[in-house]
């Protein structure tokens, strides 16, 4: 059997309304709002009976999706936000943007914060990493040519 696609990046916030209103802000579309809750989703996740409110966005292309979740029950037990680029595990989403000064414009009036600087990588690409509503790290890239 083959992999049929990737179908959702999750990562825990603190606060679900900033964050899904800066994710719109980005680009993003809210895709929909629900609660999880019950022994069924921790027999799934392996954390028991949990409580958890969860928000779907989608890129404007319908092809790729971000899962935001706050946790209710049980509580966050761990917090990576600070880490460095080069720590283990999943660190960052990146997005290809059309101009990443005007998104960069946008994104800091939401509290977005440049982590080192813009660079351009050869002809390619236009490069940064933000840090986003709870530290969360974002990378955005601007296609040259």
């Amino acid at each position: 059997m083959a992999l049929k696609r990737m179908d959702n990046v999750g990562i825990v916030v603190e606060d679900l309304g900033v964050t899904i209103d800066f994710f719109r802000e980005l680009g993003l579309e809210l895709e929909g709002r629900a609660t999880i809750e019950g022994e069924w989703a921790g027999r799934v996740t392996g954390l028991g009976n949990q409580h958890v409110e969860i928000a779907m966005m989608r890129t404007p292309d319908g092809h790729s999706r971000i899962e935001l979740s706050r946790f209710l029950t049980p509580p966050i037990v761990e917090d990576h936000r600070n880490s460095p680029v080069n720590a283990l595990g999943y660190l960052r989403v990146m997005f290809t943007v059309d101009d990443i000064g005007e998104t960069l414009e946008r994104l800091r009036a939401r509290g977005a914060e440049l982590v080192g600087e813009v660079v351009d990588y050869q002809d390619a690409y236009r490069l940064c990493y933000i840090r986003g509503p709870g530290g969360l790290l974002i990378g955005l890239a601007q296609e040259l040519t």
